[in-house]
């Protein structure tokens, strides 16, 4: 990528669906899925990676924020990281906004990767979506002024916005990605498959 891209990593969710078990910790292929997020923003030459969560273990060159209070949703969670940018003098030109709950994070990225170079001059930039078509706001690259634009009209900081609220008024691609790409881990049954996945890759 030619571009000044930073990363935000959202990893503070209150996972109900898993019984509030720290999802971004759950292993896949031998690495967790907070890891395998950092690895892929990190390749694609993201600076900063700001971590939105409680601190987890995780290695790399990364901050931590968190969202006040917590748990606010992802929106929350990235006005919480594009406030620490600003504060830091305003952040990268592009951002990669990920959800840490993506066991194929590293394809996510290199999809979007490929495909921002080839955007209008005008485009705020791009989402992955789904096999049905549906955005996956959390699986994207954004330009950092746009998101941060948006985020500035939210009430509250984005408390319990869903993510969609950051992008409606934006001039966004949507692309949709190779099947299983974007599918997240929400439930044990989801983390199983993902297991059984990675080791038959792993295999072949």
């Amino acid at each position: 990528m030619t571009v000044e891209v930073g990363a935000i990593l959202l990893a503070g969710g209150r996972a109900s669906r898993v019984g509030g078990a720290a999802k971004p910790l759950f292993e896949v292929g031998g690495m967790t899925l907070l890891a395998r997020a950092v690895a892929a923003v990190a390749a694609a030459g993201a600076a900063p990676i700001t971590i939105v969560g409680e601190v987890q273990p995780v290695s790399g060159d990364v901050d931590w924020v968190r969202e006040e209070p917590p748990f606010g949703g992802p929106a929350a969670a990235t006005v919480a990281a594009l406030t620490e940018w600003a504060a830091r003098g305003g952040g990268p030109e592009w951002m990669f906004l990920l959800a840490c709950d993506l066991p194929r994070a590293d394809a996510v990225v290199a999809r979007l990767r490929d495909d921002v170079p080839v955007l209008p001059d005008d485009s705020d930039g791009l989402c992955l979506a789904d096999e049905s078509g549906r955005p996956q706001w959390l699986s994207g690259l954004y330009r950092t002024s746009a998101v941060r634009s948006a985020a500035s009209m939210l009430p509250d900081a984005g408390r319990d916005a869903p993510a969609r609220a950051l992008f409606h008024d934006l001039q966004l691609a949507v692309v949709r990605a190779a099947p299983g790409v974007v599918e997240d881990i929400d439930t044990w049954e989801d983390l199983t498959r993902a297991r059984a996945r990675a080791a038959d890759e792993e295999e072949s």
